[in-house]
């Protein structure tokens, strides 16, 4: 039976709901460091004495230690962590501390925290993402003649190198990071200053605080700027990307470490066993990961819906800006430095990557690519012809690339003998020489590149 609501418990249950402390305090180091900033900036300007400012500064960083040490008393009585750290430093320095809210409102001040919390996660993100694509230059440098099929619709197609594989998540990762970056830049605009929504009669510096926080440069219209979440929403987009990058990595490692393709062999600690099959071991870590990707995306479609009709200006509503942000940010980080881990124990077997290779008759277009040059014939042609050596394939139950110039000769007794040079799957998957294709050098310029990528960014 559901608990009445009665007189007794009503205002507590209002007061629980109505705050946000239980999880904002995570934001106190971004909180206290923009009100030293904030004081610096009154002191300065002459609003407060050198003396209240050195008593506040001492005061926000007593607070600092006494929550990162789990001493301090964090009550539901302040609401949010903005009025507990205010709270907490009345308590500490007296009437100086009333002086630092000066000039400033809770709804510019919650978007600078947040902002920066932003800003610093989405540089975190970018550093593992950076780490991770190391991770897979280390495995593609040893693999750029590892032969592996490549495929279209989950189908065999032409045979490629595993460098080549793990080169284009590299490229998708860096994307990734391309994003934060930019991001990033977008958003490093001050919020402090706005006050409430409209700007503030203090004679104030917008200027030193931001550039003393870090910033570009400060924001251009204070009404837009304290319901502003669009550098919310664009970090959890981006990790959504990123979740969706790491989901595509983990379908194929969950699809290549089973017995079907025994391309790898993931590490016992990343994979665990089956409760009644003692011969299983399950792929949950690349399971999990893959997982993620529904919570991310779900976090970002909250926030979206949250902001979809706000009035401006600052709207109680946007409290519920920042739980999925945390969220997202903790699954983008642990996921990261996971699959970073995963990927540096995973076993490789070259061989079953090359057996592989011989399924599908992956070397049928380079026959017909031959065709066209030799014979001149026109592609369509080239390419009915080669069908027709397929079949025959088929029916002897070889692929393409076994057969011999007197089979070829039964479909086609034109063929000419240097086709058998363009029937060796080694041959073919060199022969894509183009940039950005799967050739071996090709994979060398292109780790060269992600390599020299990384040294400069």
């Amino acid at each position: 039976m559901a608990k009445l609501i009665t007189d007794d418990n009503h205002s507590e249950l209002l007061k629980k709901f109505n705050a946000s402390l239980l999880f904002d305090k995570e934001l106190y180091a971004q909180d206290i460091k923009g009100s030293i900033a904030h004081a610096n900036m009154l002191c300065s300007q002459n609003i407060i004495n050198d003396d209240e400012y050195s008593q506040i500064k001492k005061g926000l960083l007593q607070i600092k230690n006494e929550i990162e040490k789990g001493v301090f008393n964090f009550t539901l009585e302040d609401e949010d962590i903005h009025m507990a750290i205010e709270s907490r430093l009345i308590d500490i320095i007296g009437d100086s501390g009333k002086k630092l809210h000066t000039a400033r409102s809770r709804n510019d001040q919650v978007a600078l925290d947040f902002r920066m919390y932003c800003l610093e996660k989405q540089d975190e993100i970018s550093l593992l993402l950076k780490d991770l694509i190391g991770s897979l230059l280390e495995i593609s440098s040893k693999h750029t003649d590892t032969l592996l099929p490549g495929m279209t619709h989950l189908q065999h197609a032409q045979p490629i190198n595993f460098s080549f594989h793990l080169l284009a998540y590299a490229s998708m990762f860096k994307r990734d990071v391309d994003r934060c970056v930019s991001s990033n830049k977008r958003n490093n605009i001050s919020p402090i200053g706005c006050a409430a929504l409209a700007g503030t009669g203090y004679e104030i510096d917008r200027e030193k605080t931001a550039k003393e926080l870090g910033f570009d440069s400060i924001s251009i219209n204070c009404l837009d700027t304290v319901s502003d979440r669009d550098f919310a929403l664009e970090l959890l987009f981006n990790i959504s990307t990123m979740a969706m990058h790491i989901s595509r990595l983990c379908e194929e490692l969950v699809n290549w470490s089973s017995y079907e393709f025994g391309f790898i062999k993931i590490s016992d600690e990343f994979s665990t066993g089956s409760s009644i099959m003692p011969q299983k071991r399950n792929p949950d870590i690349p399971e999990l990961l893959r997982a993620k990707t529904g919570r991310v995306n779900g976090n970002l479609l909250g926030l979206l819906t949250v902001m979809k009709s706000l009035p401006l200006a600052y709207n109680k509503d946007t409290q519920e800006d920042k739980e999925g942000v945390f969220d997202s940010v903790k699954t983008a980080l642990s996921s990261l430095e996971i699959l970073n881990a995963l990927m540096n124990n995973i076993t490789i077997n070259k061989d079953k990557m090359k057996e592989a290779t011989k399924i599908g008759h992956l070397s049928s277009t380079d026959l017909a690519d031959f065709l066209v040059n030799s014979d001149n014939l026109a592609f369509r042609d080239a390419y009915h012809i080669i069908k027709k050596v397929v079949q025959y394939a088929e029916d002897k139950n070889i692929d393409v690339s076994q057969m011999s110039l007197e089979q070829l000769r039964e479909v086609y007794p034109d063929m000419k003998k240097e086709a058998l040079e363009y029937l060796s799957l080694e041959a073919s998957m060199n022969r894509r020489v183009s940039k950005g294709g799967t050739a071996t050098k090709e994979c060398e310029e292109q780790i060269k590149y992600f390599k020299n990528w990384l040294k400069d960014s």
